[in-house]
């Protein structure tokens, strides 16, 4: 029997989380044909699509499936032959399926007909057939924020949009705690466990991810320099990438360090975070930083637990500002405003970790300090910006493991991290 009414699997948690994605799938679903959420392994797209097709009465396939995989493979038109909502879990383990959803929906376009999850980003997979435009909407699951862990509004970034220089936060947590957070992650099966066993599942999940997804759906066969890449990457948290750099530490030419990111980019294992100019500068730098799009990864392969980095001289700063730029990233997912995530660099090295922005051309300029105390020198690239963008700079924010708000001028504010996910969409 190759499809099964959906069962709702069971958490590693103890409880199944809610996900800030079930309203836009919601949504996407009561108005077009196929939706496809994409995102990385393990990071709860399978319990999110079983939750919502449950309540719609689907009929669910997973081509992790070794005979459901045949089967698709096999007769791609007669396998999304269905009566009723179909979800199809993996969905690029048979690329054929794309063509024949295509076909389906052309003939009978009722929305809600697919529901779909990938693991890499399904359409941009050269051996995925472009086939499905206007007909579908992708929409990106990342492991859980922060607020979905603790309950909590995660509401930052249309707080900031609204309030500007007005928003104020009040935080208890201290550095240590943001140490646990990202020594944690936000995958559930690490969430659930304690650091021994978490680094184990992580240790695990990079190699399986690497040994399955990026070697079969590329056909490569250098697991061990993709390893090496992957840790090189970590180590650079936060900072430029710069692919002639990584290729001459691996001993790799530059268009093989090139084709190994964006694998790793398919997979949703790195995030690369361009930069930002709108022409202000001939100065700008134009090379992409770079993030692991979980913390605990990223602490992981680099062997640092939280006790080594609540160490004073602890190597916590690139993983802290990767840490926030990918909390951000998870809200610009559900956000109410559209906003695009930049960073800015001079040649002068002049900088700003996160440039936010919205397609009025509004900005707010973050950079991120790993201290509990911040100085005026600390707002050195914010006012950088803006002394060039004038009244489009809505906001420049030093975010810091302190506990209070506090002012650096009109437009200049020190804000606790935590306010990335306490803040409420209507300010805090």
């Amino acid at each position: 029997m190759l499809g099964l009414m959906v069962k709702l699997p069971e958490s590693p948690i103890g409880r199944i989380l809610p996900r800030r994605a079930a309203t836009a799938i919601d949504e996407a679903l009561a108005d077009t044909r196929v939706v496809l959420v994409n995102g990385a392994r393990q990071c709860g797209k399978s319990t999110l699509v079983a939750q919502i097709g449950s309540a719609k009465g689907a009929e669910w396939r997973s081509l992790d499936r070794a005979a459901t995989r045949q089967a698709a493979a096999f007769d791609p038109t007669e396998f999304v032959a269905s009566s009723t909502p179909l979800v199809i879990d993996e969905v690029q383990r048979v690329p054929e399926l794309m063509l024949a959803i295509k076909e389906a929906v052309d003939t009978d376009p009722r929305p809600g007909r697919f529901l779909l999850t990938g693991s890499a980003r399904v359409l941009r997979l050269r051996s995925v057939p472009d086939a499905l435009p206007g007909r579908m909407e992708t929409i990106e699951l990342w492991p859980l924020s922060q607020g979905e862990i603790d309950g909590s509004p995660d509401g930052f970034v249309d707080a900031v949009f609204a309030a500007g220089p007005e928003l104020r936060h009040t935080s208890t947590e201290t550095r240590a705690d943001y140490v646990e957070r990202i020594t944690r992650g936000g995958f559930p099966e690490a969430v659930a466990r304690p650091p021994r066993r978490r680094a184990r599942f992580l240790d695990s999940y990079v190699a399986d991810l690497i040994n399955r997804d990026v070697i079969q759906l590329s056909e490569i066969e250098r697991g061990p320099e993709m390893r090496a890449l992957t840790r090189l990457v970590a180590a650079r948290s936060g900072q430029l990438l710069v692919p002639g750099t990584l290729g001459n530490e691996l001993g790799l030419p530059q268009p093989t360090i090139k084709r190994y990111l964006g694998l790793l980019e398919e997979v949703f294992l790195i995030k690369r975070i361009p930069a930002w100019s709108r022409n202000l500068s001939t100065r700008a730098v134009g090379t992409a930083k770079v993030a692991m799009v979980d913390s605990g990864i990223a602490a992981n392969l680099l062997g640092l637990d939280a006790a080594a980095l609540r160490q004073p001289s602890g190597p916590l700063g690139g993983l802290l500002e990767g840490f926030v730029a990918m909390e951000i990233a998870r809200q610009l997912t559900w956000a109410d405003q559209r906003i695009e995530l930049h960073h800015y660099r001079t040649k002068d090295k002049v900088e700003v970790d996160i440039v936010l922005e919205n397609r009025r051309g509004q900005v707010v300029a973050i950079d991120v300090k790993a201290a509990s105390t911040v100085k005026a020198e600390d707002f050195r690239g914010l006012r950088h910006l803006a002394d060039r963008l004038g009244s489009d700079l809505l906001t420049g924010i030093v975010l810091y493991t302190g506990q209070q708000t506090l002012p650096f001028g009109p437009r200049f504010r020190a804000i606790p991290i935590s306010a990335l996910w306490e803040a409420s969409s209507t300010g805090n």
